[in-house]
């Protein structure tokens, strides 16, 4: 198959392009490179250009008819900064989607595999929620997300767009050949920041929130390898038209996850017990529009894509902190 991936310059979007090369298929990257790095596009099929460039997406299947499936990836993610320029977050997670998704129809390109968010889900007691539980997004970005899985299943019900909506939960570590990973100088992610602090790059790394009703006070995530998620991209995409004959719906929402929740002290112990370093620390407030966390339940995935995750935390640790010592000569900076 042919697969468009949007954002496939970025960390999760380079990963899944590469998985789906090994998986046999070829990808095909759009990509404004507004964050995710050129060098992680390596020798890939790629046009530079923004997602609601409708010349640009006519062009890009003119010259690629056999594309079978559209990889929504490309967006902004960074919590804090969502909180601090919200126009730009509805601008281009929103208003742009739209544009690429009435193009693809037009062109024929109905199916679209979307990557949403598990930030979207209220909290519950016990942390384990289910794609059909009730939602509650605390940032600008997770509202972008919701909004567009609600557009989605409208334009899919009134279209020939067919939709699988992935909500991702929290991925880490990097591919298996250390080609890709985390990018940003200073990352926003938490392993990037144990990374940071573990290496004296931060004189410590800092704990946001320490009175969230968890068993340790900390938040509480679903950390996922990078590489599973990105293999259920490809699991999605070969399986995407049986998925929805399976539901009887021209769309729906499966969780990515390890389905087992991790609070950040505990992440930080995993994270020292791999390393064999010991991480400084400080203790903060909660960000604006951080969520005390939640985990997957996976049920879905084990069903309608026939995938579950098969690498460990340590595992996504470990490819992390290789990932970091790599990192200077792929892009040049620590």
């Amino acid at each position: 198959m042919k697969v468009l991936v949007t954002g496939g310059a970025g960390y999760i979007g380079s990963i899944t392009a590469k998985a789906l090369e090994e998986a046999g298929h070829t990808p095909v990257i759009l990509d404004s490179l507004l964050v995710g790095p050129l060098a992680f596009v390596k020798d890939r099929i790629f046009y530079q250009g923004d997602i609601a460039d409708r010349e640009l997406l006519r062009r890009v299947v003119a010259e690629h008819p056999d594309i079978d499936a559209t990889i929504h990836m490309a967006a902004r993610i960074v919590v804090p900064e969502s909180v601090e320029l919200p126009y730009e977050y509805y601008r281009d997670n929103v208003a742009k989607s739209l544009e690429l998704f009435d193009e693809l129809i037009a062109l024929g390109k109905p199916r679209v595999l979307f990557s949403s968010s598990g930030s979207l889900y209220a909290m519950r007691d016990d942390f384990e929620v289910r794609e059909s539980d009730p939602l509650d997004p605390t940032s600008p970005y997770a509202r972008t997300k919701l909004v567009m899985e609600m557009a989605l299943q409208d334009i899919a019900a009134a279209t020939g767009l067919r939709a699988i909506i992935l909500r991702y939960f929290n991925p880490i570590g990097s591919d298996p050949d250390l080609e890709s990973g985390i990018y940003a100088k200073e990352p926003s992610h938490v392993i990037g920041q144990l990374v940071m602090a573990a290496r004296g790059i931060k004189d410590a790394f800092t704990i946001t929130g320490t009175e969230h009703p968890t068993r340790d006070g900390t938040g509480l995530r679903d950390y996922i390898h990078v590489w599973d998620l990105a293999r259920a991209h490809v699991r999605a995409i070969e399986r995407f038209d049986e998925v929805l004959a399976a539901v009887d719906a021209p769309s729906t929402i499966i969780n990515v996850g390890r389905g087992d929740g991790v609070t950040v002290r505990e992440l930080i112990a995993s994270f020292e017990r791999v390393s064999g370093q010991t991480v400084p620390l400080r203790e903060a407030p909660p960000r604006p529009g951080d969520a005390v966390g939640a985990f997957a339940n996976v049920d879905r995935s084990a069903e309608l894509l026939q995938w579950r995750t098969e690498l460990s935390l340590d595992d996504a640790i470990a490819s992390a902190l290789a990932w970091g010592e790599k990192r200077q000569e792929i892009l040049g900076y620590e």
